[in-house]
C-alpha cells in the first residue's frame, strides 16, 4: 500500500504566555531578540517597541547577569505602560539564579541545557516560579554547546541534542509542568533539520507533544542570511513541524520579523497531494545522496540530470513523490517558476521549497526559473541556495551571529568590513561572533572565528583553537587574513 504525502501540522499542544497562544492550531508566531544592552532600560524598550511594531508577537532579551536581570522590571513596567503587548522572553545562560529573578518578571524564560546545572534543584525551582506566575520556558538547545557529559556520550551530533533536550522535558513532566516549548538550532542545516525530526520522533514516542520553536543560528545577512533561514526553516514546515520561528540575521532585529512571517504565511493552506508507492530511499533523519553527481544550478544543465518541474501549491511534496516514484536513475533538478519580480521573495521562496529535497539528498541541482529577475542574480540565488543546503560550497561562509545584548563590539559593520576582504574565497567558513558566549560553541563548523572576548577585543580561532587572545578591533581583521595567509589559504582576489 502506498502513502499520501501531503502538508498537514504536526500535533502539539498550545502554551499560552503573555497574552500569546502557540502550538494547537494557532498561526506560527514570529519573534526576534533585541540586540540592545539589556542593562539600557530606555533603548530596550525602544527597540522592543520596534521589533514589535515590525509584526513580533514574541521578542526576546539577553539577562546574563544580575543587572541585566534586575533591568527587566522597569523594562516589562514601561512597555505596558507604553502598550507594547508583545510577550517577553528573557534569555539565560549560566545562571540559574538569573533565570529565577527572571521569572518572576517576564512571560517566557529561556534556558540552554549545555548551560544550566540540573543539580540541587535548581532546575525544579525554576519550574514552580514559572508554574505559580503563568510563565512559559524554552529549551532552547544549541548545535555546539551541548553539557560535557552528553558530547562524551553522543558527540557533536543531533542525535547528543536530542539527548540533552529530551533530558530536561522529563524533568518537565515529572512535575507536571507542560508550558515548554523547544528549539534545536544550530548553523548547520542539515544538522538543524535532521535534530527536529529526531526529537519529533522521541517526543512522539513518549506521547509528549509539546510545541517547537524553529530557528538557523548564525544565518549571516543580506540574501544570503535569508536563504540559509528559508532552507532550515521551510524544511521543517513544509512538513508541518513548527509552531513559532525566528529567523536570525546579522542586522537590525525588526529586519528579521517580515522574513519570518513571509516563511509562516507560505506554507498555510496547501492543498495537493501525491501517492507514492514507497519511501525506501528516503530517510527523514539523514543524508542520503541518491546519486555521487556533481550538484548543479540550471546553467550547468546537460542531458545526464533529470529536471523535475513543480507545478502544484505544494512543491516539496510533489517533487518528493516524483523523485521516489521515478523510474529515471538520473540525479534530479528541481525546478519551479517563481514570477516575481523582487528577488529577496523569490530567493526566500525557492529556498523554502527546494531546501528540504537537497538537505535529504533526493536532489542534486536546482532552477530557479524566475523570469522577472536577471541571469546574475537568479545564479546567485540559485548558487546559495545550494551551499546553504550543504551540497556545494562557491564561496566563503560566514557563521554570524545575529548579536544581542552580550555583543561587544559593532558586529554587522564588521561583517561587512570582513566580507569586503574575504568574500573572494571559496571553501572557507569564518564565524563572526559578539561574544564567547555561543560563540566558540556555535561556529563549531567554522575554519576560522572572530569572537568578541571584551569590549571592542577580539579573540581569533583556528577552527575551536585559540590563536590570538584580545586583539584591538582596529587590527583584528588583518590578524585574522594573516593567519589565513599562513596556512596556506589564501589567494589574492582575482
Amino acid at each position: 500500500m502506498g502513502t499520501t504525502l501531503k502538508y498537514s501540522r504536526r500535533i502539539s499542544h498550545e502554551v499560552s504566555f503573555g497574552g500569546v497562544t502557540i502550538g494547537g492550531k494557532q498561526p506560527i508566531a514570529v519573534q526576534s531578540m533585541a540586540n540592545t544592552p539589556t542593562a539600557d532600560v530606555e533603548r530596550s524598550v525602544e527597540q522592543t517597541i520596534r521589533i514589535a511594531d515590525a509584526g513580533a508577537e514574541i521578542v526576546r532579551l539577553t539577562a546574563q547577569g544580575r543587572k541585566e536581570g534586575e533591568a527587566l522590571t522597569p523594562i516589562m513596567e514601561q512597555l505596558r505602560t507604553k502598550g507594547c503587548r508583545a510577550a517577553i522572553v528573557a534569555d539565560i545562560h549560566f545562571t540559574p539564579e538569573i533565570a529565577m529573578m527572571a521569572a518572576e518578571v517576564v512571560d517566557k524564560v529561556r534556558i540552554n541545557p549545555g548551560n544550566f546545572r540540573t543539580s540541587n534543584g535548581e532546575l525544579e525551582s525554576l519550574i514552580n516560579i514559572c508554574k505559580r506566575r503563568g510563565v512559559a520556558l524554552r529549551i532552547g538547545v544549541n548545535h555546539g554547546s551541548l553539557a560535557k557529559r552528553v558530547f562524551d556520550e553522543w558527540g557533536d551530533t543531533p542525535e547528543g541534542m536530542v539527548a540533552s533536550a529530551m533530558e530536561f522535558l522529563h524533568m518537565c513532566r515529572a512535575a507536571e509542568f507542560d508550558d515548554v516549548v523547544v528549539s534545536m538550532k544550530s548553523s548547520n542545516t542539515r544538522v538543524m533539520v535532521h535534530a527536529y525530526r529526531l526529537l519529533v520522533e522521541a517526543m512522539a514516542k513518549e506521547g509528549m507533544t509539546y510545541p517547537l520553536h524553529l530557528g538557523v543560528t548564525e544565518a549571516g545577512d543580506g540574501i544570503e542570511g535569508r536563504i540559509k533561514s528559508a532552507v532550515g526553516i521551510g524544511a521543517l514546515l513544509a512538513d508541518g513541524i513548527g509552531d513559532t520561528l525566528r529567523v536570525s540575521l546579522t542586522e537590525a532585529p525588526e529586519n528579521e520579523v517580515p522574513v519570518g512571517r513571509l516563511l509562516a504565511e507560505y506554507f498555510v493552506g496547501r492543498t495537493a497531494e501525491f501517492e507514492v508507492e514507497s519511501l525506501d530511499g528516503y530517510s527523514p533523519t539523514s543524508f542520503r545522496a541518491r546519486t555521487s553527481a556533481r550538484p548543479i544550478i540550471h546553467t550547468e544543465m546537460t542531458t545526464e540530470y533529470d529536471v523535475v518541474e513543480a507545478l502544484s501549491d505544494n512543491p516539496t511534496h510533489e517533487w518528493r513523490a516524483a523523485i521516489l516514484s521515478s523510474a529515471d536513475n538520473r540525479p534530479k533538478v528541481l525546478r519551479r517558476i517563481y514570477d516575481d519580480a523582487d528577488a529577496e521573495r523569490v530567493a526566500i521562496y525557492a529556498a523554502a521549497d527546494m531546501g528540504q529535497l537537497l538537505i535529504d539528498g533526493l536532489a542534486e541541482g536546482v532552477w530557479v526559473d524566475a523570469p522577472q529577475l536577471d541571469a546574475a542574480t537568479v545564479e546567485d540565488i540559485e548558487l546559495m541556495l545550494l551551499q546553504a543546503a550543504r551540497l556545494r560550497f562557491s564561496r566563503t561562509e560566514y557563521i554570524a551571529c545575529p548579536s544581542c545584548g552580550r555583543t561587544l563590539y559593532d558586529i554587522e559593520s564588521t561583517l561587512a568590513s570582513i566580507k569586503a576582504r574575504t568574500s573572494h574565497l571559496k571553501d572557507l567558513k569564518i564565524g563572526v561572533m559578539g561574544c564567547i558566549v555561543n560563540g566558540p560553541g556555535e561556529m563549531a563548523d567554522a575554519d576560522y572565528g572572530y569572537v568578541g572576548s571584551s569590549p571592542e577585543h577580539i579573540t581569533l580561532y583556528r577552527g575551536r583553537e585559540i590563536v590570538e587572545r584580545n586583539i584591538h578591533q582596529s587590527e583584528a581583521i588583518d590578524h585574522l587574513i594573516e593567519i589565513i595567509k599562513r596556512d596556506g589559504r589564501w589567494h589574492d582576489p582575482e
